[in-house]
């Protein structure tokens, strides 16, 4: 990178930690600084929630499959499309009317403080997991651009984040998220697509050029488009940082939209990067490792300044993710361990510089994880398994029938994790049969203890209803 593109991407870092500063003045109450007011309306909203779905990995990420596997590239990122409109079309309506912040508030409604707390804890891991995938791509992406080494890399793009997270809360994410959103759509649809098919002649040209089966849409093959799709359709339906991203909208009809919105845009977003994939196939068709391309590509054919915003488009999917993951995990133990268990009688003030406390302390703590496990695949594979399998369940079975019991939920989230922790071991973090695990033992404790606490209840009444009888 020359001089002029390393300026544009400091700025850019500059920009944004005013920006957190700003937020300061906004996040007056709890739900200023939980839920940034609830006062966004359809255009922010979309914007803040396309950035929270797509991050560092599902950029470079898709751009990888792009060149490994064609436009079937397009299915990871779809699936988390497919995932925020289907919470859009059909959740949405049904958890709108609890007066809540978090998903394990709600399980806590619905089935009580026990299922409450483990599905805080659950949830906690996965958002913070998310963090950790999110650092440790800022660290690739600054020690592959600028030459510093990875772990300074992740130190500095770790702590940004962390600074105006701290700062302002969701307002401050919030604000951060629409310039986000804007330079992501810049950099990807109007800057690297159009320059990555032009440096090879058009799209016919492209289509030409690269192997045949990089034109089929199941090329990347069904089973991993099924793995993709319990990972993130199942786990962006029952993600906390989405749904606390869902209410900071002003009303459940820009709940719905918004969803739906930003699912679509992100359909479009995977099938672009899938496309600069398979450019980058054809210009640099000797790439050592495919993890690379996008950066590659992008240090091959764009002009000086051009690159600076591709590349701060790049940080921008990474920190917009990170962020969301980060004040989630720091929402889930703020408002369901700490003020249930430890501080009841919390003012607006308290939570939020109790919140600032949690949150400087799960930051430093995923800046230490990333540097441990320096693998965003790996990462990202575990959050959202544990996520899919352990919680989806409970939460959707629990809104649409409503004979669930406490027990039963309770009882599904504990015996879940514990097979998906175990599969894991077993078969690794790449397969797919810990999340397919975890999701049938979720099914056979829920029914069944549901089932039986029925039963009991039933036997109990008749005994009843039978010596009340016999007396008579």
């Amino acid at each position: 990178m020359n001089i002029l593109d390393t300026a544009v991407l400091i700025l850019y870092f500059g920009v944004l930690i005013v920006v957190g500063v700003i937020g300061i003045n906004k996040a007056k109450s709890e739900k200023d600084f939980l839920l940034a007011g609830s006062r966004l309306g359809y255009f922010s909203h979309v914007g803040c929630l396309a950035a929270v779905i797509i991050g560092g990995a599902a950029t470079m990420g898709s751009t990888t499959l792009g060149y490994d596997f064609g436009i079937s590239g397009f299915w990871f990122v779809t699936m988390m499309g497919l995932g925020i409109a289907a919470l859009g079309l059909f959740i949405v309506n049904k958890i709108s009317g609890y007066d809540v912040f978090t998903i394990s508030q709600l399980l806590g409604k619905r089935f009580g403080e026990g299922t409450s707390l483990i599905s805080a804890i659950v949830t906690a891991i996965y958002t913070l997991m998310i963090v950790v995938t999110q650092v440790i791509g800022m660290g690739s992406v600054i020690h592959v651009l600028l030459g510093w080494s990875v772990i300074p890399s992740m130190l500095i793009g770790g702590g940004i984040v962390l600074f105006y997270t701290i700062l302002g809360g969701m307002w401050s994410i919030t604000l951060t998220d629409i310039i986000q959103f804007a330079v992501m759509t810049i950099g990807v649809f109007f800057i690297m697509f159009p320059y990555s098919v032009s440096s090879v002649g058009g799209l016919t040209t492209l289509f030409n050029s690269v192997p045949e089966n990089h034109l089929s849409l199941t090329n990347i093959g069904w089973e991993r488009i099924f793995q993709y799709f319990l990972l993130y359709f199942f786990g962006l339906i029952v993600s906390q940082d989405i749904w606390q991203r869902v209410f900071t909208a002003k009303n459940q009809k820009v709940m719905k939209s918004s969803a739906v919105s930003a699912g679509i845009y992100s359909v479009f977003y995977a099938l672009a990067l899938s496309i600069v994939g398979m450019c980058a196939l054809v210009v640099l068709p000797d790439l050592s490792e495919s993890q690379s391309a996008f950066t590659s590509l992008a240090l091959e054919i764009l002009p000086p300044g051009m690159l600076g915003l591709v590349l701060a488009s790049v940080c921008s999917a990474l920190m917009s993710n990170a962020s969301g993951a980060l004040f989630a995990s720091a929402t889930l133990i703020t408002n369901d361990i700490i003020k249930v268990y430890f501080k009841k009688d919390m003012k607006d003030k308290e939570v939020i510089s109790t919140s600032r406390i949690v949150t400087l302390g799960l930051g430093v703590l995923s800046i230490i994880f990333s540097v441990w496990i320096q693998n965003i695949l790996v990462a990202l594979d575990m959050a959202y398994a544990i996520l899919s399998g352990a919680i989806f369940v409970p939460l959707v079975l629990g809104l649409f029938w409503k004979r669930v019991t406490s027990t039963a939920a309770f009882s599904a989230i504990i015996a879940s994790s514990i097979v998906i922790l175990i599969t894991f071991i077993i078969y690794g973090v790449t397969s797919t049969l810990p999340i397919i695990y975890g999701i049938i033992t979720g099914v056979i404790f829920i029914v069944g203890v549901t089932l039986v606490n029925t039963n009991k209840h039933k036997k109990i009444d008749s005994d009843v209803e039978f010596s009340s009888s016999k007396r008579a």
